[in-house]
């Protein structure tokens, strides 16, 4: 998890399954890209945590625009909402880093729109296949799919937030 930005700095995020021997022998190789590499369990876990690493990122983008949208209608200047919550709870990279951006309306890609839906609609299959309830899960995906059917595939992840602007 981080892209290519992450790789390229050494702080990528690896989340690994198969067999803790097999695992062992790969983690010399990852080295020089991952940050943090975690070995989550048999075959297809990694899978599956990464999946659950973009249900949260994709439910996040879209509480965070609502954040905005809040911030502003209440006439608190929202800007200043990630130094507020600095170091509590809500606290978050998301917080400190795409929420800025949202507050700026800059769209310019760092993740894409269509990379996000692509994975939220895995997240979506894997957890029918489980019979597992993901409601919040399903209203990030109906986001980004309606941000996707009005043509915005191509923007940053954080132009959710024109979804609440409407």
């Amino acid at each position: 998890s981080g892209g290519p930005p992450a790789s390229g700095s050494g702080t990528l995020t690896v989340m690994a399954g198969g067999e803790a021997a097999e695992i062992e022998r790969a983690r010399p190789l990852l080295a020089d890209v991952a940050g943090r590499f975690t070995h989550m369990g048999p075959s297809g876990a990694g899978m599956a945590a990464k999946m659950l690493n973009q249900l949260i990122v994709g439910a996040g983008h879209a509480v965070m625009a609502e954040a905005v949208v809040l911030a502003e209608a209440a006439g608190i200047d929202a800007a200043r909402l990630p130094e507020c919550l600095a170091g509590g709870l809500a606290d978050s990279p998301l917080l400190q880093k795409l929420y800025p951006r949202m507050v700026k309306r800059d769209y310019a890609p760092q993740g894409y729109v269509r990379q996000l839906l692509k994975d939220l609609e895995m997240v979506n299959e894997f957890a029918g296949a489980l019979k597992a309830p993901t409601p919040m899960m399903g209203e990030a995906l109906s986001l980004y799919r309606m941000l996707a059917h009005l043509g915005h595939t191509e923007l940053d992840t954080a132009a959710v937030l024109k979804l609440y602007e409407r």
